[in-house]
């Protein structure tokens, strides 16, 4: 016996319906500025910086590469966010099931991926923005390059047509959440430590594997 269709509410649809033609409309409108259609060429090199797999498989590498006491409680809650990041993205586009804009070939889209609501390479930009000017702060010096990169990470998003506005609206709100959320459990130093000494003994002094 198939399933029933999902009934979306038809105040739901009207909202879905505007958000897909203002995002169409805004689309065309960037990609008649030539400074946005140079972004383009670098959008697949913007979806990579700020995918999922490579900041986790990188905040990992990271904690075992530079073996740093002093780095440990920033990775650790940044590695502790992306987890949060990812886990509620995933929740999120499984219940929605917002179907993306343009259907896509892209052969890792498998699962909740093939989802746009809400878009999670928006919310994880966001996230890394403000944990690294409010939790965990940079030099002044790299703030304007964050910025950057998130408005560029989403508006690529959009060029791509990966997602529609009210995605990406979602994303970014969703990002600023997950920030003040880890910020309010942030993790001190020394449970940092133990964190790090239970997942890497031997990485570190006085552990049963140190040589």
């Amino acid at each position: 016996m198939e399933k029933e269709k999902r009934e979306v509410p038809s105040l739901l649809r009207k909202i879905l319906a505007v958000d897909a033609y203002v995002t169409d409309e805004f689309v065309k409108k960037l990609e008649t500025i030539s400074l946005l259609r140079q972004l383009r060429v670098h959008c697949k090199l913007l979806e990579i910086s700020a995918h999922g797999i490579p900041w986790l498989a990188g905040s990992l590498a990271l904690i075992w590469i530079l073996n740093s006491k002093s780095l440990y409680q920033l990775q650790i809650n940044l590695f502790i966010g992306l987890l949060v990041d990812i886990f509620f993205i995933a929740i999120l586009k499984a219940v929605t099931r917002r179907r993306r804009p343009v259907k896509t070939d892209d052969p890792f889209a498998m699962g909740p991926d093939k989802y746009s609501f809400p878009s999670g390479h928006a919310s994880r930009s966001t996230f890394i923005t403000y944990f690294f000017i409010n939790l965990s702060p940079l030099p002044l010096i790299f703030i304007p390059p964050l910025f950057a990169w998130t408005i560029s990470v989403c508006l690529s998003r959009l060029l791509m047509r990966r997602h529609h506005i009210l995605d990406i609206t979602a994303g970014v709100a969703l990002g600023l959440l997950n920030g003040l959320l880890i910020g309010m459990m942030y993790l001190d130093a020394d449970t940092c430590l133990g964190l790090v000494s239970w997942l890497t003994d031997e990485k570190l002094d006085g552990g049963e594997y140190h040589v």
